[in-house]
């Protein structure tokens, strides 16, 4: 037997006709109340079946249709919507709300327990803000099964003398807040992939860390992200070919395969590093622009590294799944894209930090070195000058500490290039190639320490081999001392020395070497003996004339034009 059907009276029920009166009470289950708008809420929240108004009823037809549209709404709403009472119970409470809560009987519930959130309400918690506020509060809440309702609540006091109520509403943000959840851990990983420790630097050659952050790509990846097969490779600036950087779950000829940055031709892997735009292969099967990486893949997902908006490699994953990837996992993964450029970014700074610190350590070591090895050459060629057709035992002992000095100069300075090779050292920071000033043997005199100190400084750094000497007299001893095939190729002379004048020098200097490869130095073009005059009358190479204090350049440029107008000009 069906239940009987559920009607409110609205008004006053002695008024209907006896037959009628007698009709609805066989048939139906009878709820009255003189007025609806002062109803009692277990009235109001009944599930009825018809409502019945007589024309004393405090309710017109308008507004009763009004409120059945109104509940109507309510109920189909996406959104979860409860009314709470002032001890925060629920008094009413549309479908999508009951739904949510899984409780038979809804009504009557306290709202934090029945939606069974994880934290108790605070004495100034949300709900009772928006009680004491007319204001409306809004609040992420925390619910048991790891699920997360967005609240909105506002209290409604009516002038009415009704009971003032909170109306609530509920959305369920699981899937939002996941994938916040998500992005965050994301980036947490992707901070910690090249994260070290002081002492982590200082331990770790600069192939350790990039294997560690290769193996923690690895790991995030898989643990973080769910994806087994990966490809990473990294863009060479000047070729534009993609190098590969690792790779998990590709068949060892796709990943050794040659690709460069284009937009056809090159696979998937070239065409996002040509454009800088991710791609995501939906069917392998039938893209144009996919070439196999993964055996049996059905899906790839391809994005860019960027660094510092600079596309730097490309970073791709496959899966046997058709459809495998969606546009959350691009995005994932564009994230954590961007911390392995800027990882790889710090360990590009590490190792020029290293490469710096070591090249500074090199030259600092050189230039301590450097002018104490010239006062043990210059002396040994003056004790050799003495023992000269006197004791050929000592001049050979002395030739071996000549040969020994300046094998040890040669050895720091390889050593240090060594510590600091030009890839490691940032373009920017790079010293450019001077083909004609590798290897070339240069002496420097002067008396000034500085001036002698500085020219190790400039001209070994482009690959020159310097020597200096004091005076004149130290010069010639220096070169006299050279074999006929290891002479000098430039020497720079200053135009007033301790002992002789750069002319008076070039005098001498033409009984030993021919032709004379001499550079002269003069302050601020000084020269009140007529020094380059007359050298130039002598034979001066043109052009070989350097002013103090000289700049880098002008040093460089003219030695280079000496070595070329002796016809010493090396083949590149």
């Amino acid at each position: 037997m069906s239940p009987k059907p559920k009607i409110l009276c609205v008004g006053k029920v002695d008024q209907l006709g006896d037959p009628l009166a007698v009709w609805l009470q066989e048939h139906c289950e009878v709820i009255s109340t003189q007025d609806l708008s002062t109803a009692d809420d277990e009235t109001i929240c009944h599930q009825l079946d018809g409502i019945f108004i007589l024309p004393s009823g405090a309710l017109s037809a308008g507004r009763v249709r009004r409120l059945l549209r109104s509940d109507i709404i309510l109920e189909g709403m996406p959104d979860g919507i409860v009314l709470l009472d002032q001890q925060n119970k629920i008094v009413w409470a549309n479908d999508y709300a009951i739904r949510w809560i899984g409780a038979e009987q809804a009504i009557g519930l306290p709202f934090l327990d029945a939606v069974e959130c994880k934290q108790d309400e605070p004495e100034f918690g949300p709900l009772s803000a928006a009680w004491n506020s007319s204001e409306s509060r809004s609040f992420t809440m925390e619910c048991k099964g790891n699920r997360f309702l967005r609240i909105h609540c506002i209290a409604i006091r009516s002038q009415d003398d009704l009971p003032p109520r909170l109306v609530v509403t509920m959305r369920d943000v699981t899937k939002e807040v996941e994938h916040q959840q998500k992005i965050a851990a994301i980036h947490d990983a992707g901070t910690a992939l090249a994260d070290l420790t002081a002492d982590e630097v200082f331990q770790m050659q600069i192939e350790d860390r990039i294997e560690l952050l290769k193996s923690n790509i690895l790991h995030y990846t898989k643990e973080l992200l769910n994806f087994d097969v990966v490809e990473i490779r990294l863009l060479t600036s000047d070729t534009k070919e993609l190098v590969p950087l690792l790779s998990e779950g590709i068949e060892d000829e796709a990943a050794q395969r040659p690709l460069h940055a284009a937009t056809e031709g090159q696979g998937v892997t070239g065409f996002v590093a040509a454009t800088g735009k991710s791609y995501l292969c939906e069917d392998t099967t039938k893209d144009r622009l996919y070439l196999e990486g993964c055996k049996g893949a059905k899906t790839s997902l391809t994005v860019p590294l960027i660094q510092h908006d600079r596309v730097i490699g490309t970073f791709n994953v496959e899966s046997p799944k058709p459809h495998a990837f969606t546009e959350s996992d691009m995005q994932f993964l564009e994230i954590f894209s961007r911390d392995i450029g800027n990882s790889l970014n710090t360990l590009q700074l590490l190792e020029a930090q290293q490469a710096n610190t070591a090249q500074a350590s090199a030259e600092a070591i050189h230039r301590e070195v450097a002018l104490p090895v010239d006062e043990i050459l210059n002396d040994a060629v003056n004790v050799m000058e003495t023992y000269i057709g006197h004791d050929s035992s000592v001049v050979d002992r002395l030739q071996r500490i000549l040969r020994n000095a300046r094998d040890i100069k040669q050895l720091i300075h390889k050593v240090g290039q060594e510590m600091a090779p030009a890839e490691a050292v940032p373009v920017s920071m790079q010293i450019s190639y001077r083909p004609q000033l590798r290897s070339r043997r240069i002496l420097v005199v002067d008396a000034d320490e500085a001036v002698r100190s500085a020219a190790h400084n400039l001209l070994e750094r482009y690959g020159c081999v310097v020597e200096t000497a004091h005076d004149g007299g130290e010069a010639t001893k220096m070169i006299r001392c050279l074999e006929s095939d290891n002479l000098y190729d430039v020497v720079i002379s200053d135009i007033r020395l301790p002992d002789m004048s750069g002319y008076e020098l070039l005098l001498k200097l033409k009984d030993l070497m021919d032709p004379v490869p001499l550079v002269l130095m003069t302050g601020f073009g000084y020269d009140p003996g007529h020094t380059i005059v007359k050298a130039r009358q002598a034979g001066l190479p043109q052009n070989a004339v350097l002013y103090k204090p000289f700049r880098l350049d002008q040093l460089l440029s003219v030695v280079e034009g000496v070595i070329e107008s002796l016809g010493k000009v090396t083949s590149v």
